[in-house]
């Protein structure tokens, strides 16, 4: 036996006989190991899952620790791995839409490879964000993935360039799921969508059916919206048509911002034929906004939106809008990182499209 599986199974042990604090009492390391006709040492090599066992020694291991109900403690099995098995999922808001199937396809394909997924949230705040990560880098996660637009800042991208650094050096990955890379020396796993591809799509699909003056509604100083106006801007300037930084509306990525949205454009003096919005729960305050002023959509304005979250195609009209591959964005994030042999290149970009329903149609003389 090693030095290695000494302290393992030292530990497990200890680990084994504290166990009965919850007053359930759990069997210990010997008696799973003499239950199976094996060593101690045989037993420590199929709970780490390291050194191979012939499969018959270790169906009976499996079955004696299942009958004595051997739970090892994680700090435990810490001492013998440099990870804890564990993936993070970090996000500002778990109740956004947007976060939540992302995080469904991270949590199906953590469990999937055997890993315990911990959802982590920031709230916005980069401050937060970063002790978080901290946090999970002293817990061993095997990989922090986090999701959403990232601050627009040089300060903001050196420190988690350093944060990526410090995670590959401790065992661990910094994952960007739909945030744009670090930099090409900096060791992280990128799995990204067409943002501004999106965004240039639906912008030149309003284009096609005659609008000229669409405002952009609900941007903000993270990478997300930076995108989306880089995509807006470049298919007016592929028509010909003049970018106008008035029909760009500031806002945050709610619901009730696009209500009131509503009035306020509609009070502004502002000519528009067409509202984009920058998220789907925007679009959706601002139908609701204009269903009250008492204006048609889409005959009398038309709306569109961008994540094709599943209220989409709850509102009415149904909600036109850029598709973006949630699920398969969180499971490509984990499946990448977790497999790093198989997969030696740690970038991916998916792709978006329009999905054409009610809420936008051609512009109707007045």
């Amino acid at each position: 036996m090693t030095e290695q599986e000494r302290r393992e199974s030292r530990a497990m042990a200890r680990d084994a006989t504290n166990g009965a604090a919850d007053g359930i009492k759990r069997g210990t390391i010997k008696e799973v190991a003499a239950r199976a006709g094996v060593s101690t040492a045989t037993v420590s090599r199929v709970l780490g899952g390291t050194y191979p066992v012939a499969a018959a020694t270790r169906t009976r291991v499996q079955r004696a620790l299942s009958e004595l109900d051997y739970v090892v403690n994680a700090n435990a099995r810490a001492l013998g791995t440099s990870t804890s098995n564990t993936v993070a999922f970090v996000v500002n808001d778990v109740t956004g839409p947007f976060f939540a199937h992302i995080a469904r396809g991270v949590e199906q394909q953590a469990t999937a490879e055997g890993r315990l997924c911990l959802v982590c949230t920031t709230h916005s705040d980069p401050e937060r964000e970063i002790a978080v990560i901290n946090l999970m880098r002293e817990q061993r996660a095997e990989a922090v993935i986090l999701v959403g637009g990232a601050h627009q800042t040089p300060e903001y991208t050196e420190r988690m360039a350093k944060l990526a650094r410090a995670l590959d050096s401790a065992g661990s990955r910094l994952v960007l799921c739909g945030r744009p890379s670090l930099g090409r020396d900096v060791p992280h796993t990128v799995v990204e969508y067409d943002n501004e591809g999106g965004a240039f799509a639906m912008t030149s699909y309003l284009l096609s059916a005659g609008h000229e003056r669409i405002v952009l509604l609900g941007t903000m100083d993270v990478s997300t919206s930076t995108e989306r106006v880089a995509g807006y801007r470049r298919a007016l300037e592929s028509r010909g048509i003049a970018f106008d930084p008035n029909l760009v509306v500031p806002g945050d990525f709610s619901r009730e911002f696009g209500h009131r949205a509503a009035r306020e454009l509609l009070g502004s003096g502002l000519e528009f034929t067409a509202v984009f919005a920058v998220t789907d729960m925007i679009a959706a305050g601002l139908l609701k906004g204009l269903r009250e002023e008492g204006v048609r959509v889409p005959e009398d304005i038309s709306v569109a939106g961008y994540d094709d979250i599943p209220l989409a195609s709850d509102v009415f009209p149904e909600l036109t809008t850029v598709h973006i591959p949630h699920e398969e964005l969180g499971r490509t994030a984990v499946r990448m990182t977790l497999n790093q042999a198989e997969n030696p290149v740690q970038y991916v970009k998916m792709g978006t499209h329009v999905v054409v329903r009610g809420s936008a149609g051609p512009v109707r003389p007045k």
